[in-house]
Order: C-alpha cells, then structure tokens, then sequence
C-alpha cells in the first residue's frame, strides 16, 4: 500500500480495478478539517485522464511492474515497435500507451518497457536524451549562455526553448521528465 505523502508524479497506481500514471498531484490543506490531495490520473489501457480528490489518510495499492529493456525500432501508423534486447521479441505499442515518451524517441534508442501481467503498459525513458536540432532561429552577435532563449525543433518534433547560441544542427541533451534543455553535447 502507499500513502498520499508517498504519490510522485509517474507512480502507476491501482484504483477501481483500473490502473492509473499520476500525471499531476497537488496536496491542499484546508483552513479547517483534513489536507486533501488532487490529482490528475491517466488512466494506462484507455489513455483518457481524469481528475480525483483524496483524503490525506487515503491508501492506494501500488501496481508491481516488470520492466525489460528494448530498442526503439520504428513507428507504423499508430504503433510503435520496440524489440527485446535479451530474446530479441517484438513489443507494439500504441500512441495512447507511450504518452509523452513519443516527443524523444529515435531509432535504436534503448528505453525500459513497463508490464503488468505479463501486458505491456507503457515505458520509462532514460532521464536525459540527446537530440539533433533541425530548426531554430539563427543567433545575433552578442547573444550569451544567461541572455535568453528561443525555441528549437529537435528531429523527433518536439519544440525545446534553448540558450540563443545554439544553433541548427547541433545536438543538445534535453531531460525527459519536464521537455528541458540541459546542455549542447556537440
């Protein structure tokens, strides 16, 4: 069991025999009575999200997971497939099972696949990935590491607001968790 002082964003709980990702959570604490914590659920299988309000004293039981690192092969349509790095199995996995993971995926990028009974639910990114920058604006003379930034277009779509000295081109490393720029790697 876990506790509300326990809830992270990406823990997977199990609520009315459905499993949910912890998109969200906020934790409220009222003038009189009990804390409250709000949270914004997705829900693994159906990808629809839904908000919730809990007591403070609330438990959720914890979901166990296995996990298995794959390669990222390739996309087709909907579907994402992904291969074992062990048996050399393929996993397909829908767009509304991969989340936001599909703004960093590139080909042959090893990634962990996430299982409960034995069915694939989603996946857990590395924390950080470097990504090639195909567009952003060019930089002026004078442009520095603290003076601002502007956004860029890595090769996956996903759209990073960077330093002003970065420039087309080049690869940055940009964290997973929050769609962040962290570094230039090149």
């Amino acid at each position: 069991m876990i506790n509300v002082g326990e809830i992270r964003r990406g823990i997977i709980i199990e609520l009315d025999n459905q499993l949910y990702q912890v998109v969200e959570f906020q934790h409220i604490k009222m003038g009189r009575g009990s804390a409250q914590v709000r949270l914004k659920l997705r829900n693994i299988r159906t990808g629809g999200t839904v908000d919730k309000s809990f007591q403070a004293t609330e438990k959720f039981q914890r979901v166990r997971l296995e996990h298995r690192t794959v390669q990222y092969q390739y996309s087709d349509g909907d579907l994402y497939h992904f291969m074992d790095t062990e048996t050399f199995d393929q996993v397909a996995l829908t767009r509304s099972q991969l989340g936001d993971a599909i703004n960093y995926l590139k080909e042959n990028i090893n990634l962990e696949v996430l299982s409960y009974n034995e069915e694939p639910i989603g996946v857990e990114m590395p924390i950080t990935v470097d990504l090639k920058i195909e567009h952003t604006d060019p930089g002026f003379k004078g442009d520095t590491a603290t003076g601002g930034t502007k956004p860029a277009t890595v090769e996956t779509g996903l759209v990073v607001q960077v330093p002003l000295f970065v420039t087309e081109g080049e690869t940055i490393r940009v964290d997973t968790r929050t769609g962040e720029y962290l570094e230039r790697v090149s």
